[in-house]
């Protein structure tokens, strides 16, 4: 995305940040002027990622380590992979085969209307009741979390932010994201690809392989679900069918039993990625029967080796792309956890032909680092360190208008570097034509409906003639941020129409998200509020232990009478706290704390 202007950051914002809202985890980082350098932000627990997360219980919602944390006795109202519902459809084949495999429900929310379908719903109950999120907002509280992260780290607010996708990501899917965005408090700089994000972050370690502080992108591809939970999927699936095999259960409708065993095929799978065999080991998985099973590298392997081979695909397609050859390349870098797969890196290598692999970056953070420096460059934090850059980004998918005869016309071809505006000529296609449809849809599929549906227009009024008389020049122009406009005129006259993409059905409204954006403040004031009367709790905990102390230390030296007074004030004080330890209001502990002091 080439970048035109900046402006310098409004003191009373703070910093800018960039967030790698990831599948699995996610990450934030912010540009250090006084250092020249991009700091990862670790969260309140001391980790420099925080798991994508987010639980619903009957008192409280919990996100990151907390939620992941209780996954396995609440796993109905446990909520991850969002990443993979995010602006899709709920019809999506995707999907519908997640659907299988989750532990949370998922059902078909309102029709999006104008082909935009229905759009999937979480359903959880939370505080005794059943609760609809859409994937927007699920991913918005992660989000948000990342925000107080940040906010907690540098002392000060924070409101500007670069976010991450997948390079692969179509324009319902970034749209979406920067909603959810928009939802956690954020004001969205910019929609930034992940693979750009891990190259800035690479430049910035080695600056002397980008030349004039420019980072172009050549090409992209990818495949938007395909991951490390895929790779997880496949082992969960081998030991269902073990444990039926063994034992004579089926696990597979168990949403506890398949929330440990996924737990556990997870640190089996980054375990194998070190050493070449472990076990799964869980303690009544299913109706008090213990499982224990070991697994090797090479099993693993096999499972998986079709997906594994997948992943090369997306790189050769956009080496094909790029108009490069494998010999070109000067480094190979590697991002996002599952390429520590031994596998992985092998086939990745002898795609490149034996070719050395580059592991400067941390895979687990170099897209956050890429974003915080691209947040930072926006917004002027930059500037006066030498490492002022420019940033000329593509579009990852065609962008077209679907003809008379149902094909796509393609009038950007993907791969084409933004800001960019083409030109199409189209014309009646039937004689005495009075009006024209211009459907938009973007994708890759030679007939329009398989692909996106963006949306559509027409030009009215037109002169009846014979079939291809009336011609028309239809423009389409993305911007920085990769906003679709397309407008068509009728050539020779001022007979023109336009539409925008950033409204189309699958996008939330503005109510929706003013709605949202009310709700996620409400959360959030919630989650204080349950943490200030943690703390106060606690505060009263240790007095109550302390005055138990001073009784038990005293001796004689305190009158028997004030002994026995101040001993049933601390008994009285305890019964209370365990009659009301789940209550959410920190003033009353407050209250029975300088009670107990004032005693």
């Amino acid at each position: 995305m080439e970048e035109t202007g900046r402006r310098p950051t409004d003191e009373g914002e703070g910093p800018a940040i960039g967030i790698d809202l990831g599948t699995t985890y996610s990450c934030v980082g912010v540009w250090q002027p006084q250092h020249d350098r991009v700091e990862i932000i670790p969260n309140d627990l001391g980790n420099r990622t925080t798991p994508s997360w987010v639980a619903f219980t009957d008192s409280e919602r919990r996100i990151g380590e907390s939620a992941q944390y209780q996954a396995a006795v609440n796993p109905s109202n446990t909520i991850f992979d969002v990443k993979r519902l995010i602006g899709r459809k709920f019809s999506d084949v995707t999907v519908q085969n997640d659907l299988k495999l989750w532990p949370f429900k998922v059902i078909a929310g309102p029709d999006g209307g104008s082909g935009g379908g229905k759009k999937p719903m979480i359903s959880v109950t939370y505080k005794g009741e059943e609760k609809l999120f859409t994937a927007e907002e699920i991913s918005s509280m992660i989000l948000q979390k990342m925000k107080i992260i940040a906010e907690a780290y540098l002392g000060k607010q924070v409101k500007n932010a670069v976010i991450t996708v997948p390079a692969y990501f179509n324009d319902a899917q970034r749209q979406a994201t920067k909603d959810a965005g928009v939802i956690a408090g954020l004001n969205v700089l910019r929609i930034l690809n992940e693979p750009t994000a891990a190259a800035i972050a690479y430049g910035l370690d080695k600056k002397g392989s980008v030349k004039k502080d420019v980072f172009e992108v050549k090409a992209v591809n990818g495949d938007t679900h395909l991951g490390g939970g895929d790779f997880n999927n496949r082992m969960v699936s081998h030991f269902v069918a073990e444990f039926e095999r063994k034992h004579k259960k089926d696990i597979s409708t168990n949403p506890r039993a398949l929330g440990r065993l996924r737990a556990a095929c997870e640190r089996a799978k980054r375990n194998l990625s070190s050493v070449t065999e472990t076990s799964i080991d869980i303690e009544y998985l299913c109706e008090g029967i213990d499982f224990s099973l070991s697994i090797n590298r090479a099993r693993f392997e096999k499972m998986n080796l079709d997906l594994f081979k997948d992943c090369m695909e997306p790189v050769e397609n956009c080496l094909k792309d790029a108009k490069m050859e494998k010999n070109n390349i000067h480094d190979v870098v590697l991002v996002g956890g599952s390429t520590r797969i031994p596998k992985i890196q092998g086939l990745l290598q002898d795609l490149f032909h034996g070719k050395k692999l580059c592991n400067s970056v941390n895979p687990d953070e170099a897209v956050a680092c890429g974003a915080a420096f691209h947040a930072a460059s926006l917004t002027g934090a930059c500037l006066g360190t030498n490492k002022d850059v420019v940033l000329v980004d593509v579009t990852p998918l065609s962008l077209g208008i679907e003809t008379y005869d149902l094909d796509m016309s393609i009038v950007i071809p993907r791969n084409t570097t933004i800001r960019t505006k083409m030109t199409a000529k189209m014309q009646t296609a039937v004689d005495n034509q009075t009006s024209i449809l211009f459907p938009v849809f973007e994708g890759e599929m030679p007939i329009a409906m398989d692909n996106y549906f963006l949306g559509r227009f027409s030009l009215h009024n037109i002169p009846p003639a014979p079939e291809g008389v009336a011609k028309f020049d239809v423009d389409f122009e993305i911007d920085a941020n990769g906003i679709l406009t397309v407008s068509a005129v009728l050539v020779g006259s001022d007979n023109r129409d336009q539409i925008t993409i950033t409204n189309h059905s699958a996008r939330l409204s503005k109510e929706e998200i003013d709605r949202m954006v009310n709700e996620a403040e409400e959360y959030k004031a919630q989650d204080e509020q349950r943490k200030k009367a943690a703390m106060a709790k606690n505060a009263l905990e240790n007095y109550i232990h302390y005055a138990r102390g001073t009784l038990s230390g005293c001796g004689n030296r305190a009158g028997m009478k004030d002994k026995i007074a101040l001993r049933e004030a601390v008994e009285r004080t305890g019964r209370w706290l365990e009659w009301n330890y789940l209550l959410c209001d920190a003033l009353k502990f407050e209250e029975k704390r300088k009670e107990l002091e004032a005693d």
